[in-house]
């Protein structure tokens, strides 16, 4: 009798396994039918806003209307949707809430055409974020960028083509200039200029950086306003303050000359390099052909003023002569007549950007005198140093930046090396009437000991002598 039933028993527990496993599958088969039948199923149609552009560029003081176009999906109450908008930076562009009725809204799924009322308040870049509010749920739409320029006057185009001309002449006079025997002379004692090459194209660089993200951590405009500056060649005034104040002005020359023929080479190496990271920071591009362009550009004069030197000796006589009170005008033009066509520099004079300007010639300065000090250098070859680094050709940055960077950023960015060329000369005046004081005081002493007699007492004037003749 067992023998008969194992046999029954096991069939009947292998059928109910199996209605098991079939009902379990159909389960499982059902489940996933109705998550993919979710998904292919539309809940219902999502926000979406079409604007003309993504990004819109307007004129300073305009006021543009920008269209839009706003798609209502099915199900909502028209009654309670809010449109808002979120602005980044009201100081450059103001976006006035775009007034719509609710009533006049539109519903499942149509189209409502609306404008934004944009006004350009100041000179930069801002991102308008649209959102609609819908029963308490915010649903963010679309990002729009606003860039804010100056209109192009002819003021503006007068100064552009003043500087390049002002800078070509100033380069063709250095040309004529270059005494290759000074710089020998130089070379044979080449600490002092190794020294300064260090200063100028190493420590510069890096100090400009490192102010740049200190004082504006961000705006990558004003960092490269700083950086631009900081790799720089030496400026012209530099020999004229070397002499002033008693420095070595071979030296000096020599540092000049080195300075501005290798800019040629660090400038852009810097740019692209050390400089990448702040344009990939401002999502600003590395204007790589107008670098190259203006870097050229810089050595065409060099060479016709190096030709003049050699075929003219007359015309060149009379374009030294003349090149160092040129110098001094040059960059009194520029930062005059950078100031004057552009008032709005006057706007964002911050409190970082004359930290900024007092910064980096002021703490060149320093650097150069610590190095020179280092190595126990002449006092004559420290103040040439110290000189020659502090002081940077802030001609070469204004033109390097408007020639070299888009619109808006090159206006923004000029402030910087006015700021600088506004700053760098206040410490050197300060020493250079020191010394004239100095000076005096040392004269008037020379004067006084010339009285003295010739065994070095002084002329005693009283009536002791008439007394012993009585």
């Amino acid at each position: 009798m067992k023998s008969r039933l194992l046999p029954s028993g096991a069939k009947w527990a292998n059928h109910c396994c199996k209605n098991f496993l079939r009902v379990k599958s159909q389960n499982m088969l059902l489940i996933v039918g109705i998550l993919l039948l979710g998904l292919i199923i539309p809940t219902g149609q999502a926000w979406q806003l079409n604007l003309i552009a993504n990004s819109i560029k307007l004129h300073l003081d305009d006021v543009i209307q920008v269209p839009f176009e706003l798609v209502i999906p099915t199900n909502v109450n028209s009654t309670s949707l809010e449109f808002v908008v979120e602005n980044t930076d009201p100081t450059v562009a103001s976006v006035a809430n775009p007034w719509v009725k609710p009533e006049f809204l539109p519903v499942d799924g149509e189209h409502y055409n609306g404008t934004l009322n944009v006004t350009g308040v100041f000179l930069g870049k801002t991102k308008i974020l649209l959102k609609v509010i819908d029963r308490g749920i915010v649903h963010e739409l679309e990002k729009l960028e606003l860039i804010v320029i100056r209109p192009e006057r002819v003021i503006d185009r007068l100064f552009t083509g003043s500087v390049i001309a002002l800078v070509c002449i100033l380069y063709i006079n250095f040309g004529c200039a270059m005494d290759w025997e000074v710089c020998r002379e130089t070379i044979k004692r080449p600490i002092g200029p190794i020294i300064g090459s260090i200063c100028q194209f190493i420590l510069m660089p890096l100090l400009a950086f490192g102010i740049g993200h200190v004082l504006f951590p961000n705006k990558p405009e004003m960092q490269l306003g700083v950086f631009f500056t900081g790799i720089s060649p030496s400026g012209g005034a530099s020999n004229i303050w070397t002499l002033l104040l008693g420095g070595n002005l071979p030296l000096s020359i020599s540092m000049t000359t080195v300075s501005t023929l290798a800019s040629f080479g660090t400038m852009p190496l810097w740019i692209f390099t050390l400089g990448k990271y702040i344009f990939d920071r401002g999502n600003i591009k590395i204007p790589y052909s107008r670098v190259a362009t203006s870097a050229i550009g810089l050595v065409v004069p060099l060479a016709i003023g190096f030709i003049i030197q050699r075929k003219c000796p007359k015309v060149c006589k009379l374009m030294v002569r003349i090149m160092k009170p040129f110098s001094v005008v040059l960059i009194l033009f520029i930062v005059i007549f950078a100031i004057v066509t552009n008032l709005y520099l006057f706007q964002l004079f911050s409190w970082q950007i004359i930290l900024a300007g007092m910064g980096l010639p002021w703490l060149g300065f320093l650097c150069g005198l610590i190095m020179m000090l280092v190595f126990r250098q002449p006092q004559s070859d420290v103040r040439a140093i110290a000189i020659e680094t502090g002081i940077q050709n802030t001609g070469i940055a204004i033109f390097l930046l408007k020639s070299g960077i888009e619109q808006p950023t090159a206006d923004l960015t000029t402030v910087i090396p006015v700021s600088c060329a506004i700053m760098t000369p206040i410490p050197l005046i300060i020493l250079w009437l020191i010394k004239i004081i100095y000076d005096r005081r040392k004269d008037r002493h020379e004067k006084s000991s010339n009285k003295l007699q010739p065994d070095g007492m002084p002329i005693v004037i009283s009536n002791l002598s008439a007394i012993q003749s009585a």
